[in-house]
This record gives C-alpha cells, sequence and structure tokens, in this order.
C-alpha cells in the first residue's frame, strides 16, 4: 500500500471517531514571550478554527505526523464568524510594546477556501490599528503564495512586519515524499520564496522556514544530518528565520501507528541540542527551537534527571540565539550509541494493510 493511501486511511478513521465541535469551542488563544526581529518580546498566539487544510482533506491524506486537522470543525466557518472569534482572542490581552501576534489557522491562512478574503483583510485591518503589534506571523503552503494575495495583505499593513512562514520540513525532496507526504517540492518552496523577497523593496515582509525533526523511516543520525543540512539550504533560498519543530506523536497519524508498534520514537533531546549547536554554528539568520512536548511520552525525551535542565536551556538560548552550555548527564552515553549504531538497529517492521 502507497504512503499517501495508508495515510488517508488512518486519517479517515480517526476522524470518523472524532466528537464534532463548534468553531467557538476550537477557537484557542494564549500568550508568551517569543523572540522577534527588534529582540525578546511579547507574543500572542491565535488559533482560528477553518474548514481545515487542503492539503489533509485532499486523497493524499495530508503530512504523515500531523494531525491539525483535528483542530478544525471540518466545514464552513462564515467571515463573520471567523473575525467575531479573532476579536474575542485578541480582546483577552493586554497588548504591550513590542509584541507579535500568530495566527494558526490549522492548514494555510493565505487559501481563501480555509479563510475567506474579506475575513482574512477584516483581520488584517484589526492589527493594523495596534500600535504595539509590531509583526504579524502567519502559515501557509507555497502554492498560496502569490504576488497578488502578498501585497493585498502587505497593503493593509504597511507599518508592520508581515511574515509568511512555510513548512519546508526538509531540504530532501525524498524525505518530503516518501515520508512526509508533504505534496510539494523545493522549486515550490524557491519559488515562494522568490515571490516573497521581489516585494522586499515596498513592504516589509518576511519569510520564515519550519524544519522538522526526524520524520518517519528516520534514524537518530539521519534526523540530525537533515536538520543541519535543510537550515543551511533554507538560508542559502533566502529565508530570513528557521523555526525546528521536533517531533511529538499526534494522534491519528501515521507516525502514532508506528510509535504505537515500536517502530518510532521522537528525538532525544540530546539530538535537539547537537542540532542548536551545529547549526547555529554555521548559520546566521535567527534559528528558533520549538520545545513542545519536551520530557513526555509522546515528545523529545533524555531522561528525568536531565529533561527539565536541557528544555530551559534550550528556550534561553533561543531569545539570545547563543549556543546552550555543554550539560551532562549520564544518559548521554546512551544517546550517543543510539547515534552511532542507529543506522545499524532500524525496525524491520513493515507498513501493511492491517493498520
Amino acid at each position: 500500500m502507497e504512503i499517501q493511501d495508508l495515510n488517508q486511511e488512518i486519517r479517515n478513521k480517526y476522524l470518523e471517531r472524532m466528537e464534532p465541535k463548534s468553531a467557538r469551542e476550537l477557537s484557542a488563544s494564549w500568550a508568551g514571550e517569543d523572540l522577534l526581529y527588534s529582540g525578546k518580546g511579547n507574543a500572542i498566539f491565535i488559533i482560528l478554527p477553518t474548514p481545515g487544510c487542503a492539503h489533509a482533506l485532499s486523497a493524499t491524506g495530508g503530512c504523515t505526523m500531523c494531525s491539525y486537522i483535528a483542530d478544525s470543525p471540518l466545514e464552513t466557518v462564515s467571515s463573520d464568524e471567523l473575525v467575531d472569534l479573532f476579536k474575542s482572542s485578541l480582546n483577552k490581552f493586554d497588548i504591550r510594546p513590542k509584541t507579535v501576534v500568530k495566527i494558526f489557522v490549522s492548514g494555510s491562512f493565505l487559501n481563501e477556501d480555509e479563510i475567506p478574503r474579506d475575513a482574512r483583510d477584516e483581520i488584517l485591518k484589526l492589527l493594523n490599528k495596534e500600535e504595539n503589534v509590531e509583526e504579524v506571523v502567519v502559515e501557509s503552503r507555497p502554492e498560496y503564495v502569490t504576488e497578488g494575495i502578498l501585497k493585498a495583505c502587505c497593503s493593509l499593513i504597511l507599518d508592520k512586519i508581515f511574515e509568511v512562514s512555510i513548512g519546508l520540513e526538509s531540504n530532501s525532496d525524498y524525505i518530503k515524499e516518501y515520508k512526509i507526504n508533504k505534496g510539494f517540492s523545493n522549486e515550490d518552496f524557491e519559488r515562494a520564496i522568490n515571490v516573497i523577497k521581489s516585494l522586499k523593496s515596498d513592504y516589509k515582509i518576511t519569510s520564515k522556514a519550519y524544519l522538522f525533526v526526524k520524520p518517519i523511516l528516520t534514524s537518530e543520525k539521519e534526523a540530525i544530518e537533515d536538520a543541519v543540512t535543510s537550515a543551511k539550504y533554507a538560508e542559502e533560498v533566502g529565508v530570513d528565520r528557521i523555526s525546528f519543530c521536533p517531533a511529538t506523536i499526534h494522534k491519528g497519524t501515521l507516525m502514532e501507528v508506528l510509535w504505537r508498534r515500536g517502530s518510532y520514537q521522537p528525538p532525544w533531546i540530546w539530538s535537539i541540542f547537537e542540532i542548536i549547536k551545529r547549526v547555529r554554528n554555521s548559520v546566521k539568520i535567527p534559528v528558533i527551537m520549538d520545545t513542545s512536548g519536551f520530557g513526555t511520552r509522546r515528545g523529545p525525551f533524555n531522561c528525568k534527571k536531565c529533561n527539565k535542565k536541557l528544555k530551559n536551556l534550550i528556550i534561553e538560548s533561543n531569545f539570545d540565539q547563543s549556543i546552550p552550555e555543554e550539560f551532562e548527564c549520564e544518559c548521554k552515553v546512551k544517546w550517543e550509541a543510539d547515534v552511532e549504531y542507529s543506522d545499524l538497529s532500524r525496525s524491520n517492521t513493515l507498513l501493511s494493510d492491517k493498520i
């Protein structure tokens, strides 16, 4: 069975078991600290429920590690409701100076079938009125990154940075196609980045690449090497920032199926530590390492003695872009052995029709 068929079958079974929720139930927001282009500042995160990621809803079944489709009502949400939900979320917070607003839609903000243009425009107009908002960050697949759409967005927030984040995941087209089922190539990614670059003289527009650490069917050693080479590639293409997303096990995904069979484990936190050191020594653009799920059963894990310490060191290093201080723990020897011999100790579990 091809990976797309298997992926879609797993996703469909999961969606059938899901309890439907309203758009208001799925809407969420929170605040925290983050690294802006101007330095350490404040971040407001807003999740808007949309009909769902077009790629995940397609015949391909979407990406092998992603279950964000579960955060969607899987039905049309009116523009009025989307704007109302956004207002309600934004009004929860005291917007202090030096703030970035990050909008997540479990898909592509620039896809007008997911976020209608009138809703998108109204949301950007609301943000334009907020003097303390320096940056607006959205996510999109590259096929929706067009000159016309970007000009329409940027013209509504001329004095703010508008950052388009794209899930490149890996610079390997093989990994994207056969391990992630991403549905686009480096050529597609480069086209989108070039469109963004072409508008820099007229607008405050930037790009960010999401890079995924350790897709399925990937050894610990391969995961580290792929992360480093992918960061170098992203910088060469002209990306302005990089955000690494270490694997966590989402429900209803092919990754979860393999994990339950003992055929996949999220990366060691030591691997994340190694990636940060190597990447920050080799690229000059800002590099952020997400620490979601660190130290949990479904996320990157070392041992109970050092999980929290290493996570905190990584978070601190994100703000000043430093290389985290050296740290030792008895579990590091196990990680070193895993990296050295991981290519020899691969699981031989086969993908089958029985999922």
